[in-house]
């Protein structure tokens, strides 16, 4: 019997209720899904057989295709069969092996893996006739694409690399403010007693010094060798990252350009029955970016999946002018909405999650 909804049912679909998607062809993968593809609220994408190097990243807009945009804009059709390298500062568009043919009340929303946002590698979906990244409307049936523009290291992908995940969703199950305190009130999502929850749980960056070493995080360097985003613990961590300590008046200076890597102050959990995600503050308060993959699990940080809280790692660039971060400073909200059910699977060891329990930790790529 085909999934369906009823009109007062809203929410993330969890890992059980996307594989009835896959089977009621709402789904269209060009060939099966591989094991651990579906997560406890979402579904890895693959990249295809082709990547296009384009002059300049762009969207559709109504009534044209990506394809058709593609054929306008390539300078280089690049096989990714047995791998190949993508540079830095170059704009990549790459077919996806996931099309959808969705239900007229199913959305979905696309982020970068946690991985693929640690290593600097910006990423974001494209449907078509679509004016904005990462979100495709109810009911859209066609091919995916992902832009790909490495940032900082080049790195090294075939077809079945995994770098983006998309969430599907039925109406919006979004917490208000009340909700939001009310959960807190049951289930602490944050271990701070002043913690502020009023639009999203205020996340701030940790610069007191975590660890024996008083470390506050990783400054990316350049000019390096290229990652393989298939090799887990395959890189030493110095001949990528230079480890930055504490200062004493708790300051840190980002530069123009350069990628750090930060946690939060705050320990958070993400309970079974909802998903999070992390959303930009308020721009005006300091030209940097933080996070490029804000997607959180079910069951992050959650005690009962293996987590007793965990730090949000914080992937930080800043913009055109230097700019001092503060210990404690506000630099992005975690916001909740409530699953359609409790995936079978809740992010955690049992399934092979890599940052259950994080601490300031960098990309799975990195030997600790």
């Amino acid at each position: 019997m085909p999934l369906a909804f009823a009109a007062d049912q809203r929410g993330i679909l969890p890992d059980y209720m996307i594989a009835a998607l896959a089977q009621d062809g709402a789904i269209l993968p060009a060939y099966d899904f591989v094991p651990d593809q579906i997560q406890p609220a979402s579904l890895d994408l693959r990249l295809g057989e082709v990547a296009y190097r384009v002059r300049a990243s762009f969207l559709p807009g109504p009534n044209t295709t990506v394809a058709e945009r593609i054929d306008e804009l390539k300078l280089h059709e690049i096989a990714l069969g047995d791998g190949a390298v993508l540079e830095t500062n170059c704009v990549y568009i790459v077919p996806l092996i996931e099309g959808l043919a969705l239900p007229d009340d199913v959305a979905a929303a696309a982020n970068p893996k946690s991985s693929t946002g640690r290593l600097d590698v910006f990423t974001r979906v494209i449907a078509d006739e679509t004016r904005g990244f990462d979100r495709i409307k109810r009911g859209y049936h066609g091919p995916l694409y992902t832009e790909i523009s490495p940032r900082t290291f080049p790195v090294l992908v075939r077809e079945g690399s995994r770098l983006s995940q998309i969430r599907f969703r039925h109406d919006n199950a979004l917490l208000d403010a009340e909700a939001l305190r009310a959960l807190h009130a049951r289930e602490r999502l944050v271990d701070d007693d002043d913690a502020d929850v009023s639009e999203g749980i205020a996340v701030s960056v940790d610069l007191s010094g975590l660890g024996p070493d008083g470390l506050v995080g990783y400054r990316a360097k350049r000019h390096t060798g290229l990652i393989d985003v298939e090799r887990r613990a395959g890189y030493d961590v110095t001949e990528f990252w230079e480890p930055m300590k504490a200062r004493r008046d708790q300051s840190l200076i980002l530069d123009p350009d350069e990628f750090y890597i930060l946690a939060s102050k705050e320990a958070v959990q993400v309970p079974p029955d909802y998903a999070a995600e992390m959303v930009a503050f308020d721009p005006l308060v300091g030209e940097f970016r933080v996070h490029y993959a804000g997607f959180f699990d079910p069951g992050f940080g959650y005690a009962g999946a293996g987590g007793r809280g965990a730090r949000a790692v914080l992937e930080v660039r800043s913009r055109e002018v230097p700019f001092i971060l503060e210990h404690g400073q506000i630099v992005g909200r975690l916001v909740y909405e409530k699953m359609l059910g409790r995936p079978t699977s809740l992010y955690g060891e049992r399934i092979g999650s890599n940052y259950q329990a994080q601490g300031l930790k960098l990309s799975k790529h990195f030997r600790t």
